[in-house]
């Protein structure tokens, strides 16, 4: 498995629409997913070492956004066929079992990723109220294991986007696994 980062962030880019059911089959829309102060899209799946390692930190890191008005949605969209654990039924498991504090949504097509140019797992997208990139960095300088009093790079630049709509000028791709396209 070959770790790959994506490209650095575009600032002010808009983002793509999307509608995906989330794992209860509810739709989401990217309109209404959208908090006061931002919004973080994020490319993640179930399977993946490098998702696996922040999951903990992410979830607490994601809930300490929503107080500041930064709503998040993760999309998942590998395809299932040669990796089980991302099926939706696991996906629903695991958004259960860890009381996902943000809505789980399945890409069947992957026309989502590709309106993104998401290329890993975890990708990170953060964009202020205006629906414009500001951040497309890492999580924190943590791979597949944590990394001791490692800096909350993701935390602190959505913290900033929620307070002045803008991004930190320095950001630093996020790494992880491809994302498995269908063929």
């Amino acid at each position: 498995m070959a770790s790959i980062s994506p490209p650095v962030c575009d600032f002010g880019w808009k983002a793509p629409a999307f509608n995906l059911p989330d794992v209860d089959g509810k739709l989401v829309n990217l309109e209404s997913s959208m908090g006061r102060n931002g919004l973080l899209v994020m490319f993640i799946c179930n399977h993946c070492p490098y998702v696996k390692a922040i999951l903990p930190r992410l979830i607490a890191d994601v809930k300490a956004l929503q107080v500041l008005g930064v709503n998040t949605v993760a999309i998942m969209s590998n395809d299932p066929s040669d990796y089980p654990e991302d099926s939706p039924e696991n996906m629903k498991k695991l958004a259960t079992d860890l009381a996902l504090p943000f809505p789980y949504l399945l890409d069947e097509t992957q026309q989502v990723a590709k309106a993104y140019d998401a290329v890993c797992t975890p990708d990170f997208f953060g964009f202020n109220h205006q629906f414009e990139l500001q951040y497309r960095g890492r999580f924190d300088e943590s791979r597949k294991e944590t990394a001791p009093d490692s800096t909350r790079d993701l935390f602190k630049a959505m913290k900033l986007v929620a307070e002045s709509g803008q991004g930190p000028e320095q950001q630093i791709p996020s790494i992880g696994c491809s994302i498995k396209w269908k063929e």
